[in-house]
């Protein structure tokens, strides 16, 4: 199906261009910008510590600083392994500004997941949050890094709470085992090299719109771990997207929204994620906006800082929705100041928006996109014409084509099923030392560059796209992405099984719950349950990849080749009782 025409343009909420126009600047000009434009406006507030657009600006040129001093040089990969929070904001532009590659991790991932992200990545520096850097030191030579660095997350917290954390009460003790982490003694410390730092000066070169900026881990296709290679430009052409999408940061000359100082963005999403990444670190700095960080996902502390910032816009999964919804009448917390929230990673149930839209008042919009399109590729409109349960209209500048599953050269007839491709500024350069797969996923036609997504989608004929289908296998569970075969490889090595195929089915709030089909070997002596997988599986794998239901079987179904047929089992499941 050919879409050259955009069909979709006529759906576009009022005042949404057809383009947008990139500029040719880093990502990390919108810091310095911000910061003569308006330096007391708040930029960052993290559990009630407040941080101006002007400190924001010079806490990264004395990170920068810091970075310099370690060694840090153009193209240089820099691991950063934190939660949320002002320190990971700072740190990530301060990359940046010195002509750096970002290496974003997930802080919660086990020693094994990261050595191969800093080895593959070949980050010769790693930012990461005491108990993270705990584990990495263990495995730095192997990983090849030459310098962990511990960040104490403490120090991030207002006073009052950094002077609350040494209260010897029991409650005290709780919190600050749950942000601290012992780390062998000499190992560096971020607070110390920053309080020793200078800052870079100004005319310190800047890297070039088209220079690797970040390198995000994903699954793609085959569940094989692999960076995507994302530019500055294709950073700050999604941020842009985004902003003529929801037409947030506007001031009364440009249009009919409020100015920018009313916007409140709120960071729950994990920063490691490019979903997060891109909305919270990316556009809501783009826009001026005030962005309201949350460590983890937490309901009451979510409405504990809503009662103090009210927020306008949510980037989110749809679970954090339904339970914020059903929480705050309870807690006496007002929503209404939320224009619009933003879903994705799984797709957005009706009654969780509509529940969501009655307790704001604004709107729920679902997303799609893919850590290979920075990530967002296309939405509902924020307007009436949104339509539930579609993956919405491509963005700004974004084009799509459906094409045959076999061969994306050759499109399908309008009105049938087809892969997804999309292209676009945002659209990545390839995988990092992966040619053969950044061959496979990326296609030239009609002198674009388009990315295979691997899904199965009907356009109807206003322009909504709808997802039929996943050519790809991987689970999403919690807005996380599962790949069966990595689970299954480690499981299969778990004495007592002889087999094993790992399958997501509907698990309400999470998406997809993960199951695990195992076949017993002969020789086991008693039943495997299910709290004994999941320990094995905690040695290797993170705990939103652990199954949550076992199914003991006696065989696999198979194909002519030998291939396991995991949409069988999966449906062989679905006709069974959840354990």
């Amino acid at each position: 199906m050919d879409l050259a025409d955009r069909p979709w343009l006529s759906s576009y909420a009022p005042g949404v261009a057809a383009d947008v126009d990139v500029p040719d600047e880093p990502l990390h000009a919108v810091i310095e910008r911000n910061a003569a434009a308006f330096p007391d406006r708040i930029a960052l507030d993290f559990l009630g510590r407040r941080t101006t657009y002007r400190q924001l600006a010079t806490e990264v040129a004395r990170a920068a600083g810091v970075l310099t001093r370690l060694g840090v040089a153009p193209g240089d990969r820099v691991a950063i392994a934190l939660p949320n929070c002002p320190t990971h904001v700072v740190a990530f532009y301060a990359v940046l500004r010195v002509g750096g590659v970002v290496v974003e991790c997930n802080p919660t991932y086990t020693r094994d997941e990261l050595a191969h992200q800093i080895a593959d990545s070949g980050a010769k520096v790693a930012i990461a949050w005491e108990p993270t850097a705990a584990r990495l030191l263990t495995v730095q030579a192997d990983a090849g890094v030459k310098s962990v660095v511990a960040v104490d997350l403490t120090r991030d917290l207002p006073g009052a709470k950094r002077l609350a954390l040494k209260l010897p009460v029991a409650t005290a003790r709780a919190l600050r085992s749950q942000m601290r982490g012992d780390v062998p003694d000499g190992t560096s410390r971020w607070e110390e090299l920053l309080r020793d730092a200078r800052p870079v000066p100004a005319s310190y070169p800047s890297p070039e719109a088209d220079d690797l900026a970040l390198l995000q881990y994903t699954g793609g296709t085959t569940g094989t771990p692999k960076a995507a290679m994302l530019t500055h430009r294709n950073l700050v052409a999604n941020a842009l997207q985004g902003q003529e999408w929801t037409q947030l940061g506007r001031d009364e000359a440009e249009g009919p929204r409020r100015g920018l100082s009313d916007d409140v963005v709120y960071g729950v999403l994990p920063f490691f994620h490019a979903f997060g990444l891109t909305l919270c670190l990316s556009f809501a700095l783009r826009i001026g906006a005030t962005l309201v960080l949350l460590p983890k996902f937490d309901v009451e502390q979510f409405l504990a800082a809503q009662k103090r910032v009210p927020g306008t816009f949510l980037p989110a999964v749809p679970p954090m929705l339904d339970r914020i919804a059903k929480a705050a009448p309870a807690a006496g917390v007002d929503l209404t100041s939320f224009q619009f929230a933003i879903c994705g990673a799984m797709p957005l149930p009706t009654a969780v928006a509509s529940a969501w839209e009655a307790a704001t008042g604004g709107l729920a919009i679902e997303g799609y996109g893919m850590t290979e399109t920075s990530p967002v590729a296309l939405g509902s409109p924020c307007s009436d014409a949104r339509q539930p349960g579609t993956l919405g209209l491509p963005f700004p500048s974004t084009h799509i084509r459906v094409t045959d599953q076999e061969d994306p050269r050759v499109l399908v007839p309008a009105g049938e099923r087809g892969e997804l491709l999309i292209s676009g500024p945002q659209v990545f350069q390839g995988y990092w030392n992966r040619p053969e797969e950044t061959t496979d996923s990326l296609v030239e036609v009609d002198g674009r560059t388009w990315i295979r997504t691997g899904d199965v989608v009907v356009v109807q004929p206003d322009g909504f796209v709808k997802l039929v289908d996943r050519i790809k296998e991987m689970i999403i569970s919690g807005g996380f992405k599962v790949y069966p075969s990595q689970v299954e490889d480690h499981l299969r090595a778990m004495p007592g099984i002889e087999d094993v195929a790992v399958v997501g089915v509907p698990g309400g709030d999470l998406g997809e719950r993960v199951v695990a089909a195992i076949v017993l070997a002969t020789d086991v002596a008693a039943a495997i349950d299910l709290e004994q997988v999941r320990a094995w599986g905690e040695e290797k794998l993170a705990r939103y990849a652990l199954p949550k239901q076992l199914e003991i079987v006696t065989e696999l179904p198979r194909s002519q080749i030998g291939k396991v047929l995991r949409r069988v089992v999966r449906d062989d499941i679905m006709k069974r009782k959840p354990e």
